[in-house]
């Protein structure tokens, strides 16, 4: 939630003093805007002690200068009397005591969760945030009902010993200060630079065409995730240009309607109906309009084949992948299937060349040889174990030779 200071370094006007409020940051994303003594200057990052009447908080500077009023606007506070004012700088002893308060958070959050568990209250205990003088706690929690928790509040305040202040928020407020990762791999916008939480529906996914699945459309809180806000007047306005999802097209075969649209290719996909197992058919948007013109008038299209555009498919240069590391993760398949036929070539040609030169040692006896060599007796292909097959063909040679021999004394 940190603020840009653009204006660090510009000098002001001649006879302008500098802006009087400050901007604090406490724990978390938590921030408070507090007027500061005309005789004391501050800086970034300097931690002030504030006056809150009773007892007194201790905050880290965040910004200062003509910024603070464009926050005061965005967020909506008036620079009246109601803004707290800075005390003084912190001392050692202060930032020890601060220090210390913050130590027992985690612990307090444990054992607050045991005694709500105990009291069998139905809510959720999200964060704890102690006061800097350790005198005050404020426990953040989220209930789907209204919740009475005066006893709680009474034992709270009987086991840590400091004043209680209850403070319901909603679900994305606890996102914001639980932080976490996103599934886009970013720390959370609610985190990191959201202030302000808009309503989310489900029509901003169906103006992206996005499949309407509660498990990939919601967030860590729970909800419609808010980045379906970010591109949604752009999605708005290009779907105007598209033809309405419910226009159809006469064909000789039946109707065809709007199966799905393309808004980056301006493409507009069409199904026939009737077909079962047909693929879609891809137009432009001019020609889809045309066709569909055409069908409210009355008139049948011949065919949607003579208007399918192919999709273009993004060719990515190696030389570009190897550098940003983009190479497909099966890249090394590819390779150990060559390498596998590059080993079974040699044993098929082993073979066959070994069937040949064994039948070759008696002339008569070749083509025999080579006939019996290539099957064994039950008409089955020799196995591929190489010396057994050497063996064989070696024996089925001679074998053969003899026979050859006896058949030329035979016609002699």
């Amino acid at each position: 939630m940190s603020v840009f200071d653009w204006l660090e370094g510009v000098p002001l006007p001649s006879g302008a003093a500098p802006y009087d409020v400050v901007e604090v940051r406490f724990k978390n994303n938590r921030k408070g805007y507090v007027r500061r003594p005309q005789s004391m200057t501050v800086h970034v990052g300097d931690v002030v002690v504030m006056d809150l009447h009773p007892g007194h908080d201790v905050g880290v500077v965040s910004l200062t200068g003509e910024l603070v009023k464009s926050q005061l606007k965005l967020r909506k506070i008036k620079d009246d009397h109601e803004l707290k004012r800075i005390d003084r700088k912190a001392t050692n002893d202060d930032i020890a005591l601060w220090h210390k308060a913050r130590q027992r958070e985690d612990e307090t959050v444990r054992d607050a969760r045991q005694i709500i568990r105990r009291l069998g209250i139905s809510m959720k205990l999200s964060d704890v945030e102690y006061q800097g003088d350790n005198a005050r706690a404020t426990f953040y929690y989220t209930a789907e009902q209204r919740v009475d928790f005066r006893d709680l509040v009474r034992e709270l305040a009987s086991t840590f010993h400091v004043r209680i202040d209850m403070r319901q928020i909603g679900a994305r407020q606890e996102a914001a200060r639980i932080g976490g990762i996103g599934v886009c791999g970013r720390e959370l916008c609610c985190t990191s630079w959201l202030k302000d939480f808009r309503s989310v529906s489900t029509g901003a996914a169906r103006y992206q065409q996005l499949s309407l699945n509660p498990g990939k459309l919601a967030g860590q809180c729970g909800k419609l995730k808010c980045c379906l806000n970010f591109e949604l007047d752009q999605y708005v306005e290009a779907v105007t240009e598209f033809p309405s999802p419910n226009a159809k097209i006469r064909t000789p075969k039946g109707k065809a309607v709007v199966f799905k649209m393309d808004i980056f290719q301006r493409l507009v996909y069409f199904l026939q109906l009737g077909e079962p197992g047909s693929s879609p058919i891809a137009m432009n948007v001019e020609d889809a309009k045309e066709l569909i013109a055409a069908s409210e008038k009355g008139d049948v299209v011949g065919s949607l084949a003579s208007y399918e555009i192919e999709e273009e498919v993004d060719e990515v240069d190696s030389t570009f992948g190897n550098v940003v590391g983009q190479e497909s993760l099966t890249r090394f398949d590819e390779a150990k299937r060559k390498r596998r036929r590059n080993k079974r070539k040699p044993k098929g040609k082993s073979g066959g060349q070994s069937s040949g030169q064994f039948g070759a040692k008696k002339p008569a006896g070749n083509a025999q040889g080579k006939a019996q060599g290539s099957k064994d007796d039950d008409g089955k292909k020799p196995s591929r174990n190489r010396n057994r097959n050497r063996n064989r063909n070696r024996r089925r040679g001679q074998g053969g030779g003899g026979e050859g021999q006896q058949a030329q004394d035979t016609s002699a």
